[in-house]
């Protein structure tokens, strides 16, 4: 067993006994200086070591992530009714009665409202009196040609009176058709007194009240939108049409085949139906040079609702054995790109990367560091090179990070819940 240090030398105490005990005249005041200089180097040289462990930079560490890694770009886009429609009277007259409530999913022929009939119910009347009149004198004019053919057969009358009164009654014919027509009209505006859901859907709540005088064709008295399915609206840059129609090129492999997208609420949760490519505009916007597209969305829950915004997710090509790290890790000086990596030495070391593209939490790392490093993604404020450091290794899932961007866990029984 050791007994004590001396410029960096270990003295056994067996050693230190046997020397004074060949040397007993030397002077007891150098061992005991010895002995008490022993704590005082060896102190000496662990507060070395604790100033050390002092002066290094605490940071937060993780292994840099290689994987098959596939691209997906993102769009704004916003929910639509697949079909939507605003109702309309076919008739005027004051609102006197309404069968449902703002927000309620109706049927397609459920009654919505009721307009004051009166009128029209007096118009079929007069319409049905016109036509019965017309009828009568009809049928009096056929009568007068009966007797008038039957006089030319006796030579009693001439054959002109007979043309003349045959045009009479075709006259008197037309003239009751024709009001058979208007009563058909009369009959038609009275239905249309009730107005009908032309669709099943949910109805607008801005939908008009009792009283409201309704003016055909013009006045809209509430829009219903399907909701179930939805469309998912976004637009496309020009540049990202042409990458566009490469991956559908690659994922679909036929021309007019849907293409597959992911949809992710405005909380970050994922919806949990993929969607379809289902329409693509047949130009770009003049004014913005985008292109639209509609994705159709299954919605049996309804938890879709129209005007809702989302993050449309088209998933491309597949990058082999991509390097990944998380972008809080990138910092950017002069245009140039680095992030800071612990070095085999124990120091932080600076590397030049170049950036690939954005996934989730991440970036792709094109060229600047290797599958074996340590980046560093914490404890990078006044971090310089070369500092010691005192790394704590950490994980993706210690740290939040994620391959796919603000996503939190989606309730899958949700899916399958009734609306209310």
């Amino acid at each position: 067993m050791y007994g004590i240090q001396k410029y960096g030398i270990q003295i056994s105490w067996e050693v230190i006994c046997l020397f004074f005990k060949r040397n007993r005249k030397l002077n007891a005041l150098v061992l005991a200086g010895l002995i008490a200089s022993a704590p005082v180097y060896m102190a000496g040289c662990g507060s070395d070591q604790q100033a050390q462990q002092a002066r290094a930079t605490q940071v937060k560490a993780m292994a840099v992530i290689q994987q098959d890694t596939p691209i997906t770009s993102e769009y704004a886009g916003q929910i639509t009714g697949k079909d939507e429609v605003k109702v309309q009277s076919k008739v005027s007259g004051n609102i006197v009665e309404k069968y449902v409530k703002g927000g309620q999913h109706v049927s397609a022929g459920q009654p919505l409202y009721r307009i004051d009939s009166r009128q029209y119910e007096s118009a079929v009347l007069s319409a049905q009196a016109t036509l019965a009149q017309a009828e009568a004198t009809l049928g009096n004019a056929q009568t007068d040609l009966y007797r008038d053919q039957e006089l030319l057969a006796a030579d009693a009358i001439s054959e002109q009176a007979v043309t003349t009164q045959q045009a009479n009654v075709n006259a008197y014919a037309a003239a009751a058709s024709a009001n058979a027509a208007l009563l058909q009209k009369a009959r038609q505006d009275l239905d249309d007194t009730v107005i009908y859901a032309p669709l099943s859907g949910q109805l607008a709540v801005d939908d008009v009240a009792v009283g409201t005088f309704a003016s055909a064709g013009n006045t809209n008295l509430v829009t219903i939108g399907s909701s179930n399915p939805v469309y998912a609206e976004f637009s496309i840059s020009e540049t990202e049409y042409l990458k566009f129609m490469n991956i559908r090129q690659a994922q679909a492999g036929v021309q007019g085949q849907p293409l597959t997208v992911s949809l992710t609420l405005s909380d970050g949760s994922v919806y949990p139906l993929d969607g379809q490519i289902v329409e693509t505009d047949r130009s770009l916007a003049q004014k913005t040079g985008t292109l639209k597209l509609k994705a159709l969305f299954e919605n049996p829950n309804g938890l879709l609702l129209p005007g809702m915004f989302a993050r449309v997710r088209l998933s491309g090509e597949t990058v082999p054995n991509a390097l990944l790290v998380p972008q809080r890790a990138v910092q950017q000086m002069l245009g140039k790109s680095f992030v800071m990596v612990v070095g085999e030495d124990g120091k932080s070391e600076a590397r030049t990367v170049t950036l690939g593209q954005k996934v989730g939490s991440y970036y792709i790392i094109k060229d600047g560091i290797s599958a074996s490093d340590n980046v560093i993604v914490e404890g990078l404020t006044n971090l310089r090179e070369g500092v010691d450091l005192a790394v704590t290794q950490v994980t993706a899932d210690d740290m939040g990070f994620s391959l796919r961007s603000d996503v939190t866990p989606y309730d899958d029984n949700a899916v399958n819940a009734k609306p209310e």
